[in-house]
């Protein structure tokens, strides 16, 4: 199946899912992360505003005795900021909730772990996004190869093979919640 119909069928299933099914679903993925050795571990992390019924990391964000990065969406590329949950955020690019412009920007070097938002993963390692390349584009330049990329998804979009194309990049994990694991 190609990318634009595994998308769709991902998408779709994601978005039928009831509000408390999503929610549910998303506790039980934050709570296989706080478990999870490499997010244990990681003192500054990048993450994501739930988008389209994303796994919700919100809960995370107040409890861990975390330093988070959100990204902005401008021109082709992410860039990170610093953020706390009394910074608030906007809608930006895509409608996507976004730290303000004016947050101090997080560097490469000091980040130790990535939670990378997608509509599928698979055992691999390889991830299904929407289509934007802004995750691609971010994780093959230099100064974020070493680091821990994990996708972010629920199980039914776990899937053994997908589709992929020369600029697809590698994670290095995958977290449900039924399940985090590193390749």
């Amino acid at each position: 199946m190609k990318k634009k119909a595994l998308r769709r069928q991902f998408l779709q299933q994601r978005q039928a899912m009831t509000r408390e099914s999503w929610q549910e679903k998303s506790d039980r993925l934050c709570s296989q992360l706080q478990n999870f050795p490499a997010f244990a571990s990681a003192k500054i992390v990048l993450a994501y505003t739930s988008f389209r019924q994303e796994p919700d990391l919100s809960v995370l964000f107040g409890k861990e005795n975390k330093q988070w990065g959100l990204p902005r969406c401008v021109d082709k590329s992410l860039l990170w900021h610093s953020w706390q949950p009394d910074n608030g955020l906007k809608a930006g690019a895509y409608g996507i909730f976004e730290p303000d412009a004016n947050l101090p920007l997080l560097e490469a070097k000091t980040v130790d772990l990535i939670l990378v938002p997608a509509v599928s993963c698979d055992r691999a390692g390889y991830r299904l996004g929407y289509g934007g390349g802004y995750y691609d584009r971010m994780l093959a330049l230099p100064e974020w190869q070493d680091k821990i990329a994990i996708g972010v998804v629920f199980q039914f979009a776990l899937v053994g093979e997908l589709p992929t194309d020369p600029w697809d990049r590698r994670l290095d994990g995958v977290c449900t919640e039924d399940e985090c694991f590193l390749f």
